[in-house]
């Protein structure tokens, strides 16, 4: 597959927050596929203690995400740290970020947000026509998805692309989704559509630099 964040250049665009050590977040590449394997026990035991449903990926997905650049990680040195992806949906009209998780000990600082912000600014650099969207039933995701401008809307306002409802079957709460013929669900829908909402500063920053720093890795034709 051509990936242009596959190349040994490695892609530079981070951001940093200031706890006991540093964390940077970045594009995951192929590098980082090490971490899979962790992402999804992570994942898997935050649902188990907050008793919310998740739609279960597979460790080939989330690999895939890796070697896509459709993936943000954070590490603390080697450490694991927190994670999230982004993917495409009815042809690309559609685009959202998933996944969203922070290891336990590094809560309280702010790093889901800033892992949100990158995953939303590798969104609107790559698809920027497309709508973002996101389901989730965590009060401090929406809190962060209302910043971005994100606002919440019905399931019929969010893609009808099969294989994304799919997805959803591996959620203990999926028979909510079916009985409701998929207009309702524990989840909350939101939705960011470029053509009502604009940027904010932070975020045109970031997709400049991934922009400027993506370019820089294609190779000379």
């Amino acid at each position: 597959m051509n990936n242009i964040l596959s190349i040994d250049k490695k892609m530079e665009t981070e951001q940093k927050i200031g706890v006991d050590v540093d964390i940077t977040i970045n594009i995951a590449t192929e590098e980082h596929i090490r971490y899979v394997q962790t992402i999804l026990d992570t994942i898997e035991a935050a649902a188990k203690v907050r008793g919310t449903g998740i739609a279960k990926r597979s460790p080939e997905y989330v690999e895939l995400k890796m070697k896509e650049g459709k993936a943000i990680i954070a590490l603390a040195g080697d450490e694991f740290a927190g994670f999230c992806y982004i993917e495409t949906w009815g042809n690309k009209q559609f685009v959202a970020n998933s996944g969203l998780i922070v290891v336990d000990k590094f809560r309280g600082h702010g790093l889901a947000k800033k892992i949100k912000q990158m995953a939303f600014a590798l969104c609107r650099a790559r698809y920027p026509e497309a709508k973002v969207f996101g389901l989730t039933s965590g009060a401090a995701v929406m809190k962060i998805n209302t910043e971005l401008g994100y606002v919440p809307v019905t399931f019929a306002q969010l893609t009808d692309d099969e294989a994304f409802w799919r997805g959803c079957q591996g959620c203990k709460n999926h028979d909510v989704l079916e009985r409701t013929d998929r207009k309702y669900c524990i989840c909350t829908a939101m939705l960011y559509d470029p053509e009502t909402h604009k940027d904010k500063p932070i975020i045109k920053e970031l997709v400049k630099k991934i922009r400027k720093e993506e370019k820089g890795l294609r190779p000379s034709k």
